[in-house]
């Protein structure tokens, strides 16, 4: 009997914990980014349209030359954002000229 009780107050335990840190990361997407820039100094850096979800979400990179971070997010059409990722030390890849050949 004590088992099944332990056992029980175990997974009610561990499933009642888990939905506030997954809701911590999401939010309106205006607000989020306002606090990406005003606390962060980050700025939009790129960002892709992602089809492979039942409805299309937007992939958004912000990043800050000034602190080094870069936060990763995905905009839902209804205008929530989900922070996926975040990190320091970021850093652009210049593009390489084309090689034209030799000249003439």
């Amino acid at each position: 009997m004590f088992k099944r009780l332990l056992g029980l107050s175990l997974l009610f335990g561990m499933a009642a914990t888990a939905p506030p840190a997954l809701a911590a990361s999401c939010g309106d997407r205006e607000v989020m980014t306002q606090k990406l820039e005003s606390g962060y100094s980050e700025r939009l850096t790129a960002g892709g349209l992602q089809k492979s979800r039942p409805e299309a979400t937007v992939i958004e990179v912000w990043s800050s030359d000034e602190t080094g971070t870069f936060t990763v997010l995905v905009t839902h059409a209804n205008g929530i954002s989900c922070v996926v990722a975040t990190g320091s030390s970021f850093f652009h890849i210049a593009e390489k000229a084309p090689d034209l050949g030799t000249p003439s």
